[in-house]
């Protein structure tokens, strides 16, 4: 069995290394959650699923933003690539709660939010839009 060295990620997940492809992931579906959020972007092929990891300056300094990655490469390493569809780039915008997040907690929230983007997106609700009630500046 291959095992993956800690904090490396997996042969079966690639990494997502050029700016260009963060910002495209931006334009598939998003996914909020009080300590991250991801973004995902059917590429439209069977390559192997890609990650990448966004930890902005906002959330501390280098060596907190640094902690925080390994903590979500580890996390992904041992719990979520089997539930990362293939042919789909994946981003996880970290915040500052997920240092203090419980791992379990952590790998649990991570996993929930992967599957739920392999679910078919619901389609908005559809609503009318109604005459403004203001009257209209013509009499």
């Amino acid at each position: 069995m291959s095992r993956s060295r800690p904090g490396e990620m997996p042969k079966a997940v690639g990494r997502m290394t050029k700016r260009a492809e963060f910002l495209a992931a931006r334009r598939g579906r998003r996914l909020n959650g009080p300590s991250f959020f991801i973004e995902a972007l059917d590429r439209g092929d069977a390559a192997p699923p890609r990650v990448g990891l966004t930890v902005t300056k906002k959330v501390g300094n280098a060596v907190v933003r640094n902690r925080i990655r390994r903590r979500l490469r580890e996390a992904i390493r041992l719990d979520t690539q089997a539930d990362m569809a293939p042919g789909i780039d994946y981003v996880v915008v970290a915040r500052r709660d997920v240092l203090t997040l419980p791992f379990e907690q952590l790998k649990d929230e991570l996993s929930r939010r992967v599957a739920r983007m392999k679910q078919p997106q619901r389609e908005p609700a559809k609503t009318e839009r109604r005459p403004s009630k203001r009257p209209s500046g013509s009499d």
